[in-house]
């Protein structure tokens, strides 16, 4: 089952903070969330956005060489992902992705294509597309499993 998408509309930084808000509010109870869109888009920024507004204090950056990058918050753990470089969903099995998206911690994931078939039933799907004149639309979709 798939809720009615939602569709956010931003262009400076400084709405990123009021954009990741919204996020938490439309899908803080879904721990996973795919983060699709073209290189360049904005998904590690606004993955950022969202881990300071969860609380993390450390450095966020994107987990393009290392897969998967742990960031603590109040007591709870957050995973980014980043599986651009990857080959095969073997290398995914391998560094065990099944047991962090079920561990009940959000799971941000840039470039969930490359591991489709591997996506739990219950995630949050977030499409990030940019223009020429950097207005970004994001447009958030609940999958709630069959």
């Amino acid at each position: 089952m798939t809720a009615e998408p939602a569709i956010l509309h931003f262009k400076a930084l400084d709405e990123l903070e009021q954009v990741a808000a919204r996020l938490l509010d439309l899908g803080g109870d879904t721990p996973v969330w795919l983060f699709e869109g073209q290189m360049g888009a904005g998904k590690t920024t606004l993955i950022k956005a969202l881990c300071e507004r969860l609380g993390v204090t450390s450095h966020i950056q994107s987990p393009t060489f290392s897969l998967v990058n742990e960031y603590e918050a109040g007591g709870k753990l957050i995973y980014h992902f980043d599986f651009y470089r990857i080959k095969d969903e073997t290398e995914a099995l391998d560094m065990g992705v099944e047991e962090y998206f079920y561990s009940g911690d959000f799971c941000f994931v840039e470039w969930p294509v490359k591991i489709e078939s591997l996506w739990p039933e219950k995630y949050l799907y977030l499409n990030l597309q940019a223009d020429e004149s950097g207005m970004r639309m994001l447009k958030v979709t609940k999958v709630l499993g069959s």
